[in-house]
């Protein structure tokens, strides 16, 4: 009998191979920083549709922080059901074309993932996948922010827990908070011991991030590791990078750290990192993955001519996955091109107007997606 009940207790204990990490077992911060000259994975071949579904990557659900790199993050789309719930078939399909097309890191549940029209459970059951798909492949960012505090904390402990490798907390929204608020907004949730990626996006939230707040962030806590810029401005690249080496300067000849700067804005993104910046976090990314990675390859080798001749095939898409709200017309190109079951969004959003059909059908051809 004893030796049956120490049998049924580990039993108990396992879940699917996987235990929840908590927040005191986070890694050191250190392990987060990487250098914008840090080595990218090969993007791969040309991308293809293709591409076939397997069971399972066989990921590594370790307790261990796969550190954020340079090169192309895509913004991940959540797919949905006809009815609304998570098409995690199609979930998993997306994870495994972007391991195989040479993704750089995965940012979900950010705004391409609708992660504001989820419930916690939801947002559960789309980590889970995500962990158990491609945790130790692909760094995972996940988006936590939002305008109540209490909130952010509760996803942020929740990316802890399940084992993400960070979190992208954009400036709170609407309600306008000055840059000393901001600044206090994203030291909070760095000290919860989750590499922070601060995320700064005027055009939807109202307020913009200043590169001095963002040095501020930076100087004063380690596990701020990155930001993402989707000002579309690039001469926030030298601005930003400036304070970084001023904050470097001033710690002392100790103080070699740096920050990762991604684009999050994917007509200007090729410009972005040739000027110096580390990558991006990008739409274009979710059908087009291995050009994108290849793309970003280029432009951080300093290889201008190749950066720009792939960002010429895919200008159209850049231009026209924006035709409507952000991620209406890119949901309706993956179910065109045979990635997703359903380009339902759920509401107030809704299924792309059938008089773009044809104009994103035309970029997906110009860019090689189709």
């Amino acid at each position: 009998w004893g030796t049956l009940l120490t049998l049924c207790t580990f039993l108990a204990t396992k879940t699917d191979g996987f235990a929840p990490r908590t927040s005191n077992t986070i890694l050191p911060h250190k392990s987060q920083i990487s250098s914008p000259s840090s080595k990218i994975t090969s993007p791969g071949a040309k991308t293809t549709t293709s591409f076939k579904f397997s069971t399972s990557l066989n990921a590594s659900n370790k307790n261990e922080i796969n550190p954020l790199v340079p090169g192309s993050i895509c913004a991940l789309v959540t797919p949905f059901l006809p009815n609304g719930d998570i098409d995690i078939p199609s979930l998993r399909k997306l994870l495994q074309f972007h391991v195989s097309a040479g993704t750089n890191g995965l940012c979900v549940l950010g705004t391409t993932g609708e992660a504001s029209l989820m419930s916690l459970a939801e947002r559960q059951t789309v980590l889970d996948v995500v962990v158990e798909e491609v945790k130790g492949i692909i760094p995972i960012l996940v988006g936590t922010g939002g305008i109540n505090p209490t909130d952010v904390k509760a996803m942020t402990q929740q990316a802890i827990d399940s084992g993400c490798d960070a979190n992208l907390v954009v400036t709170p929204p609407y309600i306008k908070p000055p840059q000393r608020g901001l600044i206090s907004h994203f030291l909070s949730f760095a000290e919860m011991g989750l590499p922070v990626v601060v995320y700064n996006v005027p055009g939807r939230t109202g307020v913009d991030l200043a590169p001095e707040s963002v040095g501020q962030c930076f100087a004063e806590s380690e596990y701020i590791i990155g930001v993402k810029e989707a000002t579309g401005d690039v001469s926030r690249v030298k601005a930003i990078t400036d304070v970084i080496a001023k904050v470097n300067q001033e710690g002392g000849s100790d103080s070699d750290r740096s920050l990762l700067l991604y684009s999050g804005d994917d007509s200007t993104e090729a410009e972005f990192v040739l000027q110096g910046g580390s990558g991006c976090i990008s739409v274009t990314a979710n059908v087009a993955p291995k050009k994108m990675a290849q793309m970003m390859k280029f432009a951080l080798e300093g290889n201008r001519e190749e950066a720009m001749k792939i960002n010429e095939q895919l200008d159209s898409i850049h231009s026209n996955i924006f035709v409507e709200s952000n991620p209406i017309p890119a949901k309706w190109a993956l179910k065109r091109m045979g990635m997703i079951e359903s380009a339902y969004c759920r509401p107030p959003l809704v299924e792309l107007d059938e008089k773009h059909y044809t104009l994103i059908e035309e970029s997906l051809k110009l860019g090689g997606c189709l």
